[in-house]
């Protein structure tokens, strides 16, 4: 192959990789993939697109370069036939409030200039659309009468204001004004007016009377300018034959009420400007207010034990004293449970006396002060204030300040703006219509629905010639998304809450709409989010992108994409230190025959992960979920079993993360934990007696710098400090076990802090990171290190693998415990001492994984998972299934988010969402086993689930089955022979699936480790 139609890389050592040689051919479609922690994103990220960007960026001055992020050059020999390369990664890195999916594609900048330029505005109060015309533009619209049309130019003087307006009327009189309409009464001027002072009055006058005819041009002008001066910019057209007047103004304000609005901008409509945010809430739709249910957690208690439970935990004796008086003053009891006072009284508590004084102790001898009970809510109001000013004046340094607005937040609860409703606009800004709806309207539409209207909106042909290129970017950008299929999100989604995969593909839709040629374009995983029936889409738009002549690099695992690959790229073997090598490269077939080939031998059906002979039935009850009615949920009521693996699935944006992570979730961490965070609105959440705890597991990084690494995070070091601090050598130097951290002062190198390398900033270069020359990079002192165990020191042990530690030092139970779960879980090959920083998302998670499971579990915890799979290969999917059956094993309950039909074919029950997303979504479609919800005909999920469970092992006799042998709370390990010879009892003829034979077979599947992979020959039926 010739260099000029590939890229060729040569010698790439970053990280893991061992010094890797790989041709990718140019302008096609290809695919890296290989297990979690290969050195995929290595050669990817690290090694090809670092070269390309620092390659861009060194051919630019020196002046522009210091306003760029300074790249290292990657550890590679030579890499030839780069192209500008453009990194799309699924990393969602804004956690900022502000930004939307508008505002981040710049749809919504072309939206905010529409509605500046088109837009209507509408008198918020009388519901009138305001205008601004100047005296020719007023003139031209009343010369449109019909001919012999009769009518008034009226002054509207005074609208809704009290008085006799004597001095005003006698003004009139005095211009030569003879008649005028008071309260819509024609009244005379030459007669005394008296009008009633403390009644709200309109008062019009009649500045001239004409008929539609030739030549009346020039006095209508004359009459409307008068009018115009006497109302102060507005006047009024009457018609004889007809109710309803012609009202105009030369400026922006009602003529019936006079509200006033400034001139049409871009930023009126900006929630990040001054002029179009809402003022209470900065333009963020939601404040923090204090709850009444937290502040009173048990209502049970009576005030006397304690139920205003911010005021039962300082300065009680005072605050007792206060409510003393509070109950004297309006008659209940300090002893009477709070749920029992009244609602008068609960009322007085909460928010205060009004202007009824109370006299109240001072606490200084007899000395009594009379003044209005202040109220628990105004109280912690006016304290939280306060605490916030003496932060914004001492800073956090400030002693107690920061501990006493945690305090006050645990009684917070977020909630929408009762301002602008959430919608983050000034009130102005909201009445301004195109095509008859407000902006924040049309931004509360999902993509595809927003799309529809800017494609219906009908314009005059004076506005199409303002907006049409304007409408044009806003369509075509919109049609990028939908084609990457994120149609289901709306425009005002904020991007915190969007999954990787969601972020990834926005990127990517606005770089087809570039429409650029000749790019390196690399992607991490753009299948993330997606199901099974959006992949062709995302793959069509792959494919546009290669076939307008760019290159496509995509790090994936997904099967669909694998097969759709042009070229494909497996690395291995292993992971860490195991891997970093090509395993085999060339096309999809062509990988399939490949022997050494993991990713190979699981696409030709060789090694599979395999479906569960038996489904385990809960009978410790359920979660439930009643009324859930979140985002785009229609009403509906889930039950989560206890003690199974379930797994919640549908179409993307069906409703699946509103209900677990928006609602479930959250609505046990505001039980459990008090959490402020806003809860998805439903009727009940049942159930919560039956767990204890609640833990949420992602794919997060364990740290974000290089000092947390997974013997930290695991607490594994706690013990292997703690073991050499009790080395003689340790005893005799007075050695804490403090002094083995390099995180403070007294072990560690102060040379370098315990980084263990030194920067130097380098101008206009990336920084160069060297050695500590003191410690050697090892990040302790001499001295620390001079305390040796078995001969290594800790900065030795820290430099082992997690299988080499547990030989070393596995004699000590506690170390023991923490390294058995960390090669459970796969990650045996990983250095004790790895930075975080360097971990995959994979292997973030199952660190986390193996922490609860090393922890002593009392069998009611609830874990959370939300598409778990992300970055994990067939492999890595089936080591993850075997942690969650482990957890499920030991009575915990495990509810994961997921499309991977890997995972969903071997869940215990299935929750499926639908049948589309967004408003065409939040419906229940199917609850129950997979076999149960295969059979479902409006079931995406359940369609391409029922190949899965056919085509890939599942015994079709057994397929029909929903009954489960296992017993509740268990697995069956299929490595086991006791669970072989269950397998091979369920899998019996009818005849001899009677009662007795299921019992013996339900006694005989007692686990005892689970494994779900099943490697096969090509020709074992497959």
């Amino acid at each position: 192959m010739s260099v000029a139609k590939n890229i060729v890389v040569k010698g790439a050592r970053t990280h893991n990789l061992k010094n890797v040689d790989i041709v990718l051919p140019r302008d096609q479609l290809v695919v890296i993939t290989g297990v979690s922690g290969s050195g995929k994103s290595s050669l990817a990220f690290d090694t090809i697109y670092a070269e390309g960007q620092r390659r861009y960026t060194e051919s630019l001055s020196t002046y522009a370069r210091q306003f760029l992020p300074r790249m290292a050059k990657p550890d590679v020999d030579s890499i030839d036939g780069l192209s500008p390369a453009v990194s799309i990664e699924q990393r969602n890195s804004s956690k900022n409030p502000r930004s939307t999916v508008g505002t981040v594609t710049e749809i919504y900048d072309y939206i905010r200039l529409l509605y500046a330029r088109l837009g209507i505005p509408y008198c918020p109060d009388c519901k009138l659309p305001i205008s601004s015309q100047s005296v020719q533009q007023i003139v031209d619209t009343v010369l449109r009468f019909p001919k012999g049309a009769r009518f008034s130019v009226v002054a509207p003087v005074l609208r809704q204001r009290k008085g006799q307006f004597k001095a005003e009327l006698n003004a009139l009189r005095r211009e030569g004004f003879t008649r005028v309409a008071i309260d819509g009464e024609l009244c005379d001027l030459s007669d005394e007016v008296e009008l009633d002072k403390r009644r709200l009055h309109d008062v019009d006058v009649y500045v001239d009377r004409l008929v539609m005819k030739d030549g009346l041009r020039r006095r209508l002008t004359d009459s409307v300018e008068i009018a115009l001066r006497l109302a102060a910019g507005q006047v009024k057209i009457s018609r004889l034959d007809s109710d309803e007047d012609l009202i105009f103004s030369q400026s922006f304000a009602c003529a019936k009420c006079g509200f006033s609005m400034p001139d049409l901008s871009p930023r009126m409509f900006s929630f990040n400007n001054p002029q179009g945010a809402c003022g209470r809430c900065d333009g963020l739709g939601r404040l923090y207010q204090f709850d009444s249910e937290r502040i009173v957690h048990e209502p049970e208690l009576s005030l006397r034990e304690g139920a205003v439970e911010p005021w039962a935990r300082r300065s009680a004796a005072y605050f007792q004293q206060i409510l003393e008086v509070v109950a004297e003053r309006y008659g209940f009891d300090m002893y009477t449970p709070y749920r029992l006072l009244g609602a008068e009284a609960q009322k007085v508590l909460l928010y205060g006396s009004g202007e009824d004084k109370l006299v109240f102790p001072t606490g200084r001898g007899n000395d009594n002060v009379t003044r209005p009970f202040e109220g628990v809510v105004p109280n912690l109001e006016r304290r939280l204030r306060e605490m916030e000013r003496r932060r914004r004046d001492g800073g956090r340094a400030e002693d107690g300040v920061d501990d006493a607005l945690e305090e006050f937040h645990r009684y917070m609860r977020e909630v929408l703006c009762p301002d602008c409703g959430g919608t983050r606009l000034r009130r102005d800004s909201r009445h301004v219509l195109l095509g008859g709806t407000p902006v924040h309207k049309v931004t509360s539409l999902n993509i595809t629905e927003c799309l529809r209207f800017f494609r219906g909106l009908s314009l005059e042909p004076q506005e199409l010639a303002i907006g049409e290129r304007v409408l044009k970017e806003v369509t075509d950008r919109l049609s990028f998304l939908v084609d990457v299929g994120v149609g289901y999100l709306t425009v005002d989604r904020s991007v915190a809450t969007l999954s990787g995969g969601e972020a990834q593909r926005i990127r990517l839709a606005t770089q087809i709409g570039s429409a650029l040629t000749g790019v390196l374009y690399i992607l991490d995983e753009p299948s993330i989010g997606l199901h099974q029936r959006d992949n062709e889409r995302l793959l069509t738009t792959l494919k546009t992108l290669r076939d307008l002549g760019n290159t496509v690099l995509v790090v994936e695992h997904d099967e669909d994409t694998i097969r759709a690959a042009d070229y494909v790229v497996d690395m291995g073997p292993g992971a860490g230190q195991t891997g970093g090598r090509v395993v085999g490269a060339g096309t999809p077939e062509e990988l399939e025959g490949h022997p050494s080939s993991l990713t190979g031998a699981y696409l030709s059906r060789r090694r599979t992960i395999d479906v569960p002979r038996f489904r385990r039935k809960s009978s410790h009850g359920h979660l439930v979920v009643k009324g859930a009615t979140n985002n785009n949920l229609k009403n509906i009521t889930a039950r989560f079993p206890i003690g199974l693996f379930t797994c919640v699935t549908g179409v993307s944006g069906s409703g699946k993360s509103s209900l677990v992570v928006d609602t479930l979730l959250r609505a046990l961490q505001e039980r459990l934990y008090r959490s402020s965070k806003m809860v998805g609105p439903h009727e009940e959440l049942t159930g919560v007696h039956l767990i204890d705890k609640v833990v949420a597991i992602d794919q997060s990084p364990i740290g974000r710098t290089p000092r947390s690494n997974p013997a930290t995070y695991t607490g594994v070091f706690t013990h292997i400090r703690d073991l050499f601090a009790q080395l003689p050598e340790s005893k005799m130097r007075g050695y804490k076990a403090g002094r083995f951290s390099f995180n403070v002062k007294g072990g560690r190198c102060e040379a370098c802090e315990g980084d263990g390398v030194l920067r130097i900033e380098m101008n206009f270069l990336p920084d160069v990171f060297v050695t500590c020359e003191e410690c050697e990079g090892r990040r302790l002192n001499r001295e620390t290190l001079e305390v040796r165990f078995k001969g290594k020191s800790v900065a030795d042990v820290l430099d082992m693998t997690v299988r080499q530690a547990g030989a070393f030092m596995g004699h000590v139970p506690k170390i023991r415990q923490k390294l058995e779960t960390l090669e459970d879980v796969g990650l045996g090959y990983l250095r004790l001492g790895q930075p975080a920083n360097t971990l995959s998302g994979g292997e973030a998670q199952r660190i986390k994984l193996s922490r609860e499971l090393s922890k002593k579990s009392a069998g009611m915890t609830l874990y959370i998972l939300d598409e778990p799979t992300t970055g994990l290969h067939f492999e890595d999917i089936n080591r993850l299934l075997e942690v969650l059956n482990r957890l499920v094993e030991v009575g915990n309950t495990i509810v994961v988010i997921e499309h991977n039909l890997d995972v969903i074919k071997c869940a215990d029950y299935i929750i499926d969402l639908g049948p589309e997303g967004g408003d065409k979504g939040g419906e229940m479609l199917a609850a129950g086993s997979p076999e149960d919800v295969a059979k479902v005909a409006r079931s995406f999920t359940g369609a391409y689930l029922k190949d899965a469970l056919s085509v890939r092992g599942f015994s079709s006799r057994n397929s029909g089955r929903s009954a489960t042998v296992a017993s509740p709370g268990t697995a069956v390990s299929r490595k086991s022979p006791t669970a072989k010879k269950a397998a091979a009892k369920a899998t019996l003829p009818a005849k001899a699936t009677l009662p007795a034979k299921a019992a013996r077979a339900k006694k005989a599947a007692k686990p005892k480790k689970t494994g779900r992979t099943k490697t096969v020959t090509p020709d074992a039926g497959q």
